[in-house]
């Protein structure tokens, strides 16, 4: 592509680049790890407007989203709408391929990963429930080596709280013959300090857990930015 200068008029398109330059072409050529965020977007929208390429529309989006791809991953459907170029079936292609991106980084945890930590959990925890606008309270299922055998979603709620029945996550327990779990829920507003419930519920779950032969091994709060652990702070009892 030359380095003539030209204006809205005479716009050039994907089409008319070099070919290593289009993104299909490109990530052929030399793998998607060779893409910028902008080109990734391209190709999931596919095309731009009689102005802009949909590179240059995936780079107005980018920059509306601080260049951060966390931030854009909280976007709506409605407010991906609102960038020239993008209508209802791309906003939603673009959803859909960071959620997946989200569900991906899940999976690969679920291989069998090993907890040794307060921070592995976290690590866990934080792509499923760290940046949700209301709270879910999750459990993480493990076996005698703690390692992972499964996760479950306890329960959701609103923006204040939500509430764990302690039953509920027994019989998940006791149906996976688990060995252990952790428990964690989300501070929507990015509190780390655990409320009163959170410590009465706490005590409870970990005295019902000794009943049952089945350790409770941490209760985790978790916040887009950082975590609170019952464990490392001497609080399981």
């Amino acid at each position: 592509m030359n380095d003539t200068a030209y204006n809205d008029n005479n716009k050039l398109s994907i089409k008319s680049w070099a070919e290593e330059d289009r993104p299909r072409e490109k990530l052929l050529l030399k793998g998607q790890s060779a893409l910028t965020n902008a080109e990734l977007i391209a190709i999931l929208i596919g095309s731009g407007t009689r102005q802009l390429s949909a590179v240059e529309v995936a780079q107005k989006i980018l920059a509306g989203s601080q260049n951060n791809l966390n931030v854009l991953g909280k976007k709506t459907v409605k407010e991906l709408c609102k960038f020239q170029g993008i209508g209802p079936a791309k906003a939603i292609s673009i959803v859909a391929a960071l959620e997946m991106g989200k569900r991906r980084q899940k999976s690969t945890v679920l291989e069998r990963k090993q907890i040794k930590s307060s921070h592995d959990g976290y690590a866990f925890f934080q792509p499923i429930i760290g940046d949700l606008p209301h709270e879910e309270f999750w459990m993480l299922i493990l076996d005698r080596s703690n390692k992972i055998m499964g996760s479950e979603r306890v329960s959701i709620g609103g923006v204040a709280g939500t509430v764990a029945d302690i039953k509920i996550i027994f019989k998940k327990a006791l149906d996976c013959l688990a060995s252990s779990i952790i428990v964690a829920h989300n501070h929507p507003s990015g509190n780390l300090r655990p409320s009163e419930a959170d410590k009465s519920l706490t005590k409870k779950v970990y005295q019902a857990g000794k009943i049952l032969d089945v350790s409770v091994l941490d209760h985790l709060i978790i916040t887009e930015n950082g975590y609170f652990s019952f464990a490392d702070e001497g609080m399981m009892s």
